[in-house]
């Protein structure tokens, strides 16, 4: 599938803010596939990518995993063996609002990613979290089912698949 960003806001103008939201532009582009889309599974944790894991241990084809990471730059949620779990099973990206680590790695892993930066330190492992409940950052809300469309120009959330 083919698509841009800025085609889809053309397209889609009278959705837009309703059906079709644009995220702010709070996000470094990561991994190797700089294009990726697919229907949203939603994680909401802080700290603790045991989660992560579990998701990305499923079969993950036509999907795109978001998380909810509240934000926090004192760890990283994804690193270099998640994103390769995540490959091996077919998801098509991830969005993470956090960090992730290992990023000259992510990038040749043919995978989406985006995420608010990069830290070193690995996060803790308590398994708390919780899974498919709306999350909302980048003044857009999350919800899974819905689909998610990242390029180089931006990040989409649609409540129905735009192509």
């Amino acid at each position: 599938m083919t698509f841009k960003t800025p085609d889809l806001c053309d397209e889609f103008e009278a959705e837009l803010g309703k059906t079709v939201r644009v995220v702010a532009p709070m996000f470094q582009r990561y991994g190797g596939r700089t294009t990726f889309s697919g229907q949203i599974v939603t994680l909401k944790i802080f700290e603790d990518n045991s989660l992560v894991r579990e998701a990305f241990a499923e079969n993950g084809k036509g999907k795109v995993l978001v998380i909810d990471g509240g934000g926090s730059m004192r760890c990283a949620l994804v690193g270099d063996q998640l994103a390769i779990l995540a490959h091996k099973n077919g998801w098509e990206g991830v969005v993470v609002y956090g960090c992730i680590r290992d990023s000259v790695d992510i990038n040749g892993i043919d995978i989406g990613v985006r995420a608010l930066n990069t830290h070193p330190q690995k996060s803790i492992k308590k398994g708390v979290g919780d899974r498919d409940i709306a999350v909302t950052f980048g003044g857009v809300t999350f919800n899974s089912g819905e689909f998610l469309y990242a390029d180089d120009d931006g990040v989409l959330v649609s409540v129905k698949s735009l192509c």
